[in-house]
């Protein structure tokens, strides 16, 4: 048990390789499997397929260099803590902060994206999607204050749920695919074939939530890759099993392609079987914002003792050693958010660009320092595709490439007051490390 842990009275480290796999995979496994196929589909016709292998191949470098950092420097700072060491306290903040901002709109856009789909499915009114959303974060936000241990637990029940229900679906597709339909391959050229490509990113954005509880593991050197390599291959035969059915059966084009997994899992079991698609929808949305909630609520704790961020944001409860103060300025952070695309004051359309910038801008950063620390020329490599894989998505996020730079602001305005208090003797906020930990209040 390390210093830290004790200190926050904190059991030892809970999570290992099984538990790894369900959150690099839950992470990465979201609402988007519900659509994006589909999407894929109408852009490229059978040729989406062709997108789904490469954007599988091409992401297993960001995940692979993630995972890489994370198992070498773990810590609840994440990519936070590598770009520190690669470029300094500076970086680190302006990625911490980038990150953390990221998730205070990104949850609450997965919820209500999730609680939509499920109350299709359910055939509930569309008055019970915020209520379905609102119940989605406060179980995800009470996981993580219950513990790792519990977030743990919590994600490799909702994965297993997903892929036992992702493989009834393509089941119930198969006797429906008729070959047929993959002709034509490429109606819409190889151009249709990138715009796909450019859209399936964003199904791959996840493996850098997991450096956050990359020091919850017990064996974080041992268990990060293996973990990672099993989760890219988990997710990536899902991904593609999904997109095979859409594609086979025809479920995509018009108005079919916002339900195109409902209609698939409809017409392969019958209609009465439509209320498992609301219950892929709701754990599509509880995996990843379980991951994101639990890695955000640590990395604030640890801009928090690294003087990064207001010291309130450090409180760990007493005797779980969960970061409460997180936990709660999370919870806060949800409302505006919420109140505002239930007021349709924006559209979930206009807001998701701003957190996926977040994330894109966190792997590119991440990506570079893993050129900067790799520790042989084969983590080099896996780093500079990963980069450069990052950097050619960046230009398609249009108006929203900007609002990394906001964020980024507020990381360098936080480094700048701590270290100019620090100079002076006013520490603010006071790093709450591991040899003072008693001084810090909460």
């Amino acid at each position: 048990m390390s210093k830290g842990k004790e200190a926050r009275g904190k059991p030892a480290a809970t999570l290992g390789r099984v538990q790894g796999v369900a959150l690099y995979a839950g992470a990465v496994l979201g609402s988007g499997v519900l659509v994006i196929p589909a999407v894929a589909a109408e852009l490229a016709g059978p040729a989406s397929l062709v997108a789904w292998g490469a954007m599988t191949l091409l992401t297993l470098p960001l995940a692979l260099t993630m995972s890489l950092l994370s198992s070498r420097f773990p810590g609840g700072g994440g990519v936070s803590t590598f770009i520190g060491k690669a470029f300094g306290p500076a970086a680190s903040a302006v990625v911490g902060w980038t990150f953390l901002l990221a998730v205070p709109l990104g949850a609450p856009l997965a919820a209500l994206v999730g609680g939509a789909y499920a109350t299709a499915a359910f055939g509930l009114p569309p008055g019970a999607r915020p209520s379905l959303a609102v119940l989605i974060l406060l179980l995800v936000l009470a996981s993580s204050y219950r513990g790792v241990g519990t977030v743990g637990r919590l994600q490799v029940a909702v994965v297993v749920g997903i892929v036992a229900v992702l493989l009834l679906a393509i089941a119930a597709a198969v006797p429906d695919v008729e070959a047929g339909r993959f002709v034509p391959f490429a109606p819409h050229g190889a151009v249709g074939v990138g715009q796909a490509a450019a859209i399936l990113f964003w199904s791959f954005i996840g493996w850098e939530a997991v450096g956050h509880l990359s020091g919850e593991f017990g064996r974080p050197g041992r268990d990060l890759v293996p973990a990672v390599l099993w989760a890219a291959l988990l997710v990536g035969l899902l991904y593609l099993g999904t997109a095979v059915a859409v594609v086979g059966t025809g479920t995509y084009g018009g108005e079919r392609t916002e339900a195109a997994l409902a209609l698939v899992i409809r017409e392969g079991l019958g209609p009465a079987a439509g209320w498992l698609a609301g219950v892929l929808a709701i754990l599509c949305t509880v995996a990843p914002a379980n991951a994101y909630v639990g890695g955000a609520a640590n990395l604030a704790r640890s801009l928090a003792e690294s003087g990064l961020a207001p010291r309130w944001l450090g409180a760990s409860h007493p005797s779980r050693g969960t970061p409460v103060g997180a936990l709660a300025s999370l919870g806060l952070a949800f409302v505006p958010a919420l109140a505002l695309l239930g007021a349709g004051v924006f559209s979930v359309r206009d807001l998701l660009a701003l957190p996926t910038a977040g994330f894109v801008a966190t792997y590119a950063l991440g990506a570079a320092a893993g050129v900067r620390l790799a520790g042989g020329r084969a983590a080099r490599r896996l780093a500079l595709v990963a980069l450069a894989a990052s950097l050619l998505v960046y230009p398609f996020l249009g108006w929203a490439a900007l609002y990394p730079a906001l964020t980024g602001s507020a990381g360098l305005l936080a480094w700048r007051l701590g270290r100019r208090r620090r100079s002076t003797g006013d520490t603010f906020p006071a790093p709450c490390t591991d040899e003072r930990r008693q001084a810090c209040p909460g």
